[in-house]
């Protein structure tokens, strides 16, 4: 006997889908869904929420230096003649850096292994191409989801009923973060 649903779909369609309704539940904190899509999804995400929540605070905070472009009152970068050769002017910049410890790091790739890169797109709907921001989920999960759940021990979703699909008639739910 099968320890998880099939949802009559090739074993690569039903992962595909399974990661797909994780990151939205993830991104979004609520879906809607079928009934046993949202019950394997629920399984998915408090694993991960749970890995994300052992090991939240699992790094250091490294002071380095780095070169950092000196930009003009307008923004744009300075540059000076060499040689006959136009190069842009660097300062150094000392700056904080936090560095996840080998656990956090396995977390990390465990976490961006079951999620897709998820992409922000402007509510607003102006320069769609040039405003969109790639989103860090596993940072959202160590930095937004984690802290949240922090003195909980699992239960980290919800399922509310709201009653058959017109199509098919199939039941349709809620899936939540609490």
């Amino acid at each position: 006997m099968a320890t998880y649903r099939k949802l009559n779909r090739a074993t690569t369609q039903r992962k595909a889908m399974l990661r797909n309704l994780a990151t939205n539940l993830l991104y979004h904190g609520k879906i809607v869904t079928t009934d046993t899509r949202a019950k394997e999804t629920r399984r998915i995400a408090e694993k991960l929420i749970s890995l994300a929540i052992k090991e939240k605070n699992n790094f250091e905070e490294v002071t380095v230096m780095s070169k950092v472009a000196r930009k003009d009152n307008t923004g744009k970068r300075v540059k000076e003649e060499v040689n006959g050769k136009r190069i842009t002017v660097y300062d150094e910049v000392e700056k904080t850096i936090k560095k996840d410890k080998p656990s956090r790091l396995v977390a990390r790739r465990k976490i961006l292994s079951v999620l897709y890169p998820v992409t922000a797109v402007p509510v607003d709907g102006r320069k769609k191409r040039q405003n969109t921001v790639k989103v860090d989920m596993a940072k959202k999960l160590f930095e937004e989801i984690a802290p949240k759940y922090e003195g909980r021990n699992g239960g980290y979703t919800r399922i509310i009923k709201i009653g058959p699909r017109k199509g098919d008639g199939s039941p349709q739910v809620i899936i939540e973060l609490v």
